[in-house]
């Protein structure tokens, strides 16, 4: 089984048929960075556009069951998720209504301060907001995953530990292998893991230790190590594969409306668009690479088929659906 807790491509039948030519069985998709409620509803109907037009390749994901129905057919189970709040604009309400739409995670933050909580990129973090609680508490009741993996330590670490649910990190690796301000540090790790939540891997090169020439052998190693430390049950991959966007998407992903400058976060003014990927993943095709990596490095069967999709699966199955305490 190979589930991505995260991409961000530029949708297209390629990419789909890649999807199935990889062994691909689920995908967390970004559906929203920046849209408002009435844009991200759009963004679902282009969507459903997609699975109309290509049923025998992707169906859309509501449960683990629809990982199940996918293998059987041959097909991707396509799950949402936002990488801003800003979908649910200050109404908690929507909350409940993005989740009947489909939608399945909702980081608190991108980068930036927001009404939920601290991003990564601000200079003080005061944590989960008296909103953030709140909203937290009614996505732990419809089964929407929180995720921190564009928000600051203090805001993570509360967010696990005010959640009833286990939350996710679906797309960064530790801070302690390459130090990136968007990588986390151990002890936001230990509270996510130590609450039952997970860590999917990135692949984005910004988060690469060696960027762009990060070497598959490292990648796994570093894996490996983090197991070691936190427990292969919590870690997955979340890819953050953002194949076939044009470089402009870079400024939408980055700044959207809340400047009128552009903010390159973690790239450089020199060279504003996407990064290189390693020439060892270039696309959906290459996630058997990631899996003889692991082999190579030491990790055995049982835990390789845990980090590939076995982890995710499991926490899809658990967290997607009402809490029915």
């Amino acid at each position: 089984m190979r589930i991505d807790g995260l991409q961000y491509a530029n949708w297209s039948e390629k990419i789909f048929r890649q999807m199935r030519e990889g062994g691909v069985d689920a995908v967390h998709v970004t559906i929203a960075y920046h849209e408002t409620f009435r844009e991200t509803v759009l963004n679902f109907e282009r969507w459903n556009r997609w699975f109309e037009a290509h049923s025998d390749l992707i169906i859309k994901g509501h449960s683990a069951r629809d990982i199940d129905r996918a293998r059987e057919t041959g097909r991707t189970a396509i799950f949402f998720g936002f990488q801003n709040p800003s979908p649910i604009e200050d109404d908690i309400g929507l909350v409940e209504i993005l989740h009947t739409l489909g939608g399945r995670f909702m980081q608190l933050t991108y980068n930036n301060q927001s009404l939920l909580a601290t991003g990564c990129y601000e200079t003080e973090d005061s944590g989960i907001t008296r909103m953030g609680r709140q909203v937290i508490k009614e996505m732990n009741r419809v089964g929407l995953v929180v995720d921190m993996s564009h928000s600051a330590d203090r805001s993570t670490i509360e967010a696990a530990e005010i959640s009833q649910r286990p939350i996710a990190i679906t797309h960064a690796n530790p801070h302690a292998w390459f130090p990136a301000l968007r990588n986390k540090k151990d002890a936001v790790l230990r509270a996510v893991t130590e609450n039952g939540g997970m860590l999917g891997f990135s692949l984005y090169p910004h988060h690469l230790r060696g960027k762009s020439d990060c070497t598959l052998q490292d990648f796994c190693a570093m894996i490996a190590r983090t197991a070691d430390t936190f427990g292969v049950a919590h870690l997955g991959i979340g890819s953050d594969l953002c194949q076939d966007q044009p470089d402009s998407v870079v400024e939408w992903m980055r700044t959207g409306r809340w400047s009128k400058e552009v903010d390159f976060g973690e790239g450089s003014a020199s060279s504003p668009g996407f990064p290189p990927m390693p020439d060892w993943f270039q696309d959906n095709r290459d996630f058997g690479n990631i899996e003889q990596g692991l082999y190579a490095v030491g990790m055995n069967a049982e835990e390789v088929a845990a980090v590939m999709g076995g982890n995710w699966y499991r926490f899809f199955d658990e967290n997607f659906g009402p809490d029915e305490g």
